[in-house]
């Protein structure tokens, strides 16, 4: 009898955590898939050479701000202190060590989903945990092997790009962010520069 307690790791750079983040997280744990979300935030993803983020602590406090609260969704920083990139494989491998009561799985869009052959030993991933696939689009579901999972969430129409921008531009992201992290996001100065 498997007792662990399950938790889906959802993993991002959450620069910032949005409300489509949050509601994501939300449906996983309402359809019982997994009684913990684990919000990773990711201090450098190996799929976005190149990208500057900002400052991984204070990605972590508005992940924080936005999961405070909410049942079942944890802010966690445990790739902050494992070698970078921060390869998935690498992570739940420690992660599987470091919490023997927990069985993790993986959280990840279609587009991943689509490129997950050219993920650092995407095989082994597959073979030691599931995988909970949610759409980016309109995307039917896709045919998917034993061990992964289709979870048909109805998306929000925001992305941390266009938060940026808003921000950038001097609009209202009331929308698309918590109070919290909205309030974060301006005390912090962050995002004014964005391109």
């Amino acid at each position: 009898m498997n007792n662990r307690t399950k938790v889906a790791i959802f993993g991002g750079s959450f620069d910032p955590i949005h409300y489509g983040h949050v509601a994501l997280a939300g449906e996983l744990l309402s359809r019982g898939l997994a009684s913990e979300v684990w919000f990773m935030v990711t201090p450098q993803n190996p799929h976005k050479q190149g990208c500057v983020l900002s400052d991984e602590q204070l990605r972590l406090q508005m992940v924080q701000l936005a999961v405070q609260g909410k049942p079942g969704m944890v802010a966690c920083d445990f790739e902050f202190g494992l070698p970078r990139p921060s390869y998935t494989l690498n992570t739940l491998t420690a992660l599987a060590a470091a919490y023997p009561e927990k069985e993790f799985s993986l959280l990840i869009g279609a587009d991943n989903w689509e490129k997950f052959d050219r993920w650092y030993k995407g095989d082994e991933i597959l073979a030691r945990h599931n995988v909970i696939v949610y759409p980016r689009g309109n995307e039917a579901e896709p045919m998917l092997p034993n061990g992964v999972q289709w979870l048909p969430a109805k998306l929000h129409d925001v992305s941390s790009t266009m938060v940026r921008a808003a921000v950038s531009a001097g609009g209202d992201i009331s929308g698309f962010v918590s109070p919290a992290v909205a309030a974060f996001i301006t005390e912090q100065n962050m995002y004014k520069d964005e391109k």
